[in-house]
């Protein structure tokens, strides 16, 4: 059985960043295992811009975001195994996978990086009446069509979900020549970002109708059409509301769920929120030894922070490889999402072997406008910030000081709310 130091599962741009933090720890034994036929994971697909404004303050498109972190891992010498498909990590951290050219074979690593990024809600899962015919298709799908294979999946086309891949898909089938008739949204909001209901709707004149749903399919072979209704506050549509829209094409935008069944399977312990690992504030799980970051954590809206956060994920498993693991006081903090924060990543914070400033990311459950968002140490409010508008679909973040949380030996629990401005 071969051995390697860190083994990462995943070549997207989470996999990538970590494992090129680790080498710049000092790591040199790093294997990256990628299920594609290429490293870069969904940005691949991803050939509009609006990437690397964070990261490297120019606007890249997710190819090219890409290509600069599959380039900075060739410039290291950083292994990988391109169309091997994990099947299995044991807790003793055996990594079982197979490929064409080895067959199956297993690997033991003494750290593990999840980093295996997210999958589409399928069709099934929504529970629309009506036929199964042609012309149904996840968002993502449609994305790889058109900007990869060269195939066009439709000419007029109605799209469930306001995820910003659902978004950028109207712009994009918009731009192909196709007629997108209107977006529905299940929620009284928008799932994706403000900029690309902007650019991708408003700029194109594509109707957003948000509370509605697409309550029956019309058509056997293909899609011939769809009925759209208005729904109430539990989500049931609401009778006489009904409209009918023609279309050869529906694309699904209704949400990613992380890719965790590994996880699962090895005994990591899941949010229930986020349906990702919970991790400490060095990205590790309940394993030692076994970390996670990008979208198997939690989904990100921005590539940016997904890179920030396995670079932080890459750097702590190379800790953990050399044995540098700062020595802990026995002092857990919980982190406690309430009143319109949903969850954080990480869920629990030991000050001792936190970095000098800890950014805690989280999503709120609602639209907010002109409301602020506090952060109680063990009831004692120590941030209050005013928030013009906070919504479900753009990720926010609060900064913890070490120097702050080690004055305050006894603390158990940190509250993140939001609150009146």
């Amino acid at each position: 059985m071969k051995a390697y130091d860190i083994v990462i599962i995943g070549g997207g741009p989470a996999g990538l960043a970590a494992a090129i933090a680790a080498k710049k720890a000092g790591v040199d034994s790093i294997l990256i295992l990628e299920r594609d036929k290429e490293l870069g994971g969904i940005l691949n697909q991803c050939i509009h811009n609006g990437f690397g404004l964070h990261t490297f303050k120019e606007e890249l498109t997710g190819p090219e975001y890409a290509a600069r972190f599959i380039d900075e891992a060739a410039e290291l010498g950083i292994e990988y195994k391109l169309r091997t498909m994990v099947t299995d990590i044991s807790p003793e951290k055996i990594v079982t996978a197979l490929n064409r050219e080895e067959g199956l074979f297993s690997i033991q690593a003494k750290a593990v990086v999840l980093s295996m990024g997210c999958r589409e809600r399928s069709r099934g899962a929504l529970n629309i009446p009506g036929y199964r015919p042609a012309g149904i298709f996840s968002a993502g799908t449609a994305q790889r069509l058109v900007n990869m294979e060269g195939y066009m999946p439709g000419r007029e086309v109605v799209i469930l979900g306001s995820g910003d891949i659902g978004l950028i898909m109207a712009r994009r089938m918009t731009l192909e020549g196709a007629k997108v008739k209107v977006v529905a949204e299940l929620m009284p909001y928008s799932g994706g970002l403000k900029r690309n209901i902007v650019q991708c709707l408003d700029d194109y004149g594509i109707p957003l109708k948000l509370s509605h749903t697409v309550v029956e399919i019309r058509g056997k072979e293909r899609v011939e059409g769809i009925t759209l209704a208005q729904v109430d506050g539990k989500g049931k549509p609401i009778p006489g509301t009904e409209e009918d829209y023609d279309c050869d094409t529906l694309l699904l935008s209704v949400g990613l769920i992380p890719e965790n069944e590994l996880s699962g399977d090895m005994g990591v312990e899941m949010n229930p929120v986020t349906s990702g690992p919970k991790v400490n504030e060095r990205m590790e799980t309940n394993i030692e030894g076994v970390f996670a970051c990008g979208n198997v954590l939690h989904v990100h809206d921005l590539v940016d922070f997904v890179s920030e956060e396995a670079a932080a994920a890459g750097r702590n498993a190379a800790r953990y490889v050399q044995g540098g693991e700062p020595q802990s006081a026995g002092q857990v903090i919980e982190l406690q999402p309430v009143n319109g924060v949903r969850y954080t990543v990480p869920c629990t914070i030991d000050p001792e072997k936190m970095d000098e400033t800890q950014i805690v990311r989280f999503r709120v459950g609602n639209v907010y406008k002109n409301m602020a968002i506090g952060v109680y140490f063990d009831g004692e409010q120590v941030q209050h910030r005013r928030r013009q508008v906070m919504a479900p679909g753009e990720m926010e973040e609060v900064k913890l000081e070490k120097a702050k949380l080690l004055a305050h030996p006894g603390l158990k629990t940190i509250t993140i709310q939001v609150e009146e401005a």
